[in-house]
């Protein structure tokens, strides 16, 4: 079941006015996707806990505090919306390695070239692909986490997009990056009954054809699993064509 999201007609996740109204109405703490538990072994693979990370989106998720106490020293936390930022900064004034700053990710100039060797985003792109003008809002906030990711830095999208809907964003040439895709089942997905459970590591690539795409005889064990692409800017290192699951992003266009 390969779609993008179906809720993108009903809100504009896009708008900085709608987070404030949610963030006003809602308080409190919410992880979109997956908690930082499920995440663990792809962050703590990818991103060493002393590198300085930007975590896009923020919103009011406790993921960065329960990075923090699992030994990451430098997490900026950014997000569009002024009332999440406030609610963040007040809560976490006593933990020095949680920064907070309201920013657009389409625009996050106030930080200099390669100032970051993690991005992690979890659901920002979706969102930015439910607003207006979402393929250029894509490139906008795309261009800017490649300036920012240090030589052999990591770009971490969580997201509901499959590689049909997420490729083509990912895949330009001007971000210089390679990427390994994986996928983890929904928070609470229990195997069918009769189909055994599945024996790959949650570290296992999914393989992807030369077009940045899934095999056509691939099967998702959980239809609506959450895709992690696992974006590596080029650091100069790699001069042969990465195999099996690292694949150069070649597809090129909006």
């Amino acid at each position: 079941m390969l779609r993008d999201e179906s809720t993108c007609n009903t809100y504009n996740y896009g708008d900085a006015l709608y987070w404030d109204a949610r963030y006003v109405q809602e308080g409190g703490a919410f992880d979109w996707y997956q908690r930082y538990s499920s995440l663990r072994p792809f962050v703590r693979h990818f991103i060493p806990t002393s590198a300085p990370v930007l975590m896009v989106g923020c919103g009011n998720a406790v993921m960065s505090e329960d990075m923090v106490k699992d030994g990451y020293e430098d997490i900026m936390n950014i997000d569009i919306s002024s009332v999440a930022i406030n609610m963040m900064k007040s809560k976490y004034e006593h933990i020095p390695q949680l920064k907070y700053m309201q920013m657009d990710v389409r625009d996050m100039s106030f930080f200099p070239d390669e100032s970051f060797d993690g991005v992690i985003d979890k659901g920002t792109l979706d969102s930015l692909m439910c607003g207006n003008d979402a393929p250029i809002s894509a490139a906008q906030m795309l261009g800017e986490v490649s300036r920012l990711l240090k030589p052999g830095g990591i770009y971490m999208l969580i997201t509901y997009g499959d590689p049909t809907v997420r490729m083509p964003h990912l895949s330009r040439p001007v971000y210089n990056w390679k990427a390994r895709l994986f996928v983890i089942p929904r928070p609470g997905f229990q195997t069918p009954e009769g189909c055994g459970s599945s024996t790959k590591s949650d570290l296992e690539p999914v393989p992807i054809t030369e077009k940045g795409l899934l095999p056509a005889d691939f099967v998702l064990e959980d239809p609506d699993c959450h895709f992690i692409y696992v974006c590596k800017k080029d650091d100069g290192e790699l001069s042969n064509p990465p195999t099996d699951g690292l694949s150069r992003l070649t597809v090129d266009g909006l």
